[in-house]
């Protein structure tokens, strides 16, 4: 192999639990990985100390202290490593001009009620500085491209698109699942025609309460909802509701995934806005239909494949939130 790599990945995304900014830089490298395999080159991965090694035979993990979380991103990582650098999760070293940038979307300023203080008080003040040095910025979709060049010193024809891909929902397998077989009990027994799914957050955004508002009108159907997915501290929380019918599971496997999509009736995204939305791919990967909302980058994923909900709301077409432009 090469002993004299041309690039370096920031790592610190390694530390972080899995959530669809993740899972596209966990791709992305495996990716990476096969392509760097086939050339007999490699690249480096800088990480915290804490770092859980990927074992890609391309791509060695270096780890490098002290600090941890953004004090480590933004001193400690340009001081290791001086070459160029590819940040696949938002945030990169703003003092660094020699790298390239994955902004996932422009949520911090679209929903920003979503988000805790200090994380959207971080990011407003990265994120601009590192728009301005960065020798190139990346996005996950052509909408995400224009609302991130509402907010940024950006052209949005200057923004690389690089979408999500679906792949990786194919290698799940829902025989491995934990919770499948009795949550899909669980659900017949409330409701006898089967379930709807939902996945994400509680992040505002994420508009998972109309999921409560309509759940007696699916139960008049016999159909119940499941909603699955972690929460993260980033999030301002959200009160939900209860209803009989309905069911939140928090984290769940990919496995646990894969066996959930493959029952559903099909996936509810009813999410205001989205850099890409990847359960979409990901549900339509494993044949499960989605109902999806109309905001965004959802119509621009979705194609015709997708039942697309169009509502009567204040929609601002620019940005791709209610009320954000004023």
């Amino acid at each position: 192999m090469s002993s004299t790599p041309s690039f370096g990945v920031n790592g610190r995304f390694l530390t972080q639990p899995v959530t669809g900014v993740q899972r596209y830089a966990h791709n992305v490298l495996d990716a990476m990985n096969a392509a760097l395999s086939r050339r007999e080159a490699s690249a480096p991965i800088i990480a915290p100390l804490s770092t859980s090694d990927p074992s890609l035979s391309a791509m060695p993990l270096k780890r490098y202290g002290p600090l941890t979380g953004h004090c480590w991103e933004q001193f400690v990582l340009p001081a290791r490593w001086r070459g160029r650098l590819l940040n696949l999760c938002n945030t990169a070293p703003a003092a660094k001009a020699d790298q390239i940038v994955c902004f996932h979307d422009a949520n911090i300023f679209t929903a920003p009620e979503s988000y805790g203080a200090a994380f959207r008080g971080v990011y407003r003040m990265l994120q601009p500085l590192i728009a301005r040095r960065a020798t190139r910025i990346t996005t996950v979709s052509t909408a995400s491209a224009l609302q991130i060049s509402r907010y940024l010193p950006l052209r949005a024809a200057d923004i690389v698109v690089l979408p999500n891909g679906h792949e990786h929902a194919l290698a799940w397998d829902p025989r491995l699942t934990t919770i499948g077989p009795a949550l899909t009990e669980e659900m017949r027994e409330c409701a006898g025609n089967g379930f709807v799914l939902a996945l994400g957050s509680r992040a505002r955004h994420k508009n998972l309460q109309l999921l409560f508002k309509i759940a007696p009108a699916l139960a008049e159907m016999n159909l119940g909802i499941v909603i699955a997915g972690g929460g993260s501290d980033v999030f301002a929380s959200e009160t939900l509701s209860t209803a009989p019918n309905l069911k939140v599971v928090g984290y769940v496997t990919d496995h646990d995934l894969a066996y959930l999509m493959d029952c559903a009736l099909c996936l509810l995204f009813p999410s205001w806005t989205e850099g890409f939305g990847l359960p979409i791919v990901e549900a339509m990967a494993r044949s499960c239909a989605v109902v999806s909302s109309d905001r965004a980058s959802m119509p621009e994923v979705c194609g015709n494949a997708a039942l697309i909900r169009k509502d009567g709301c204040n929609f601002c077409t620019d940005c791709g939130y209610i009320g954000a432009c004023g």
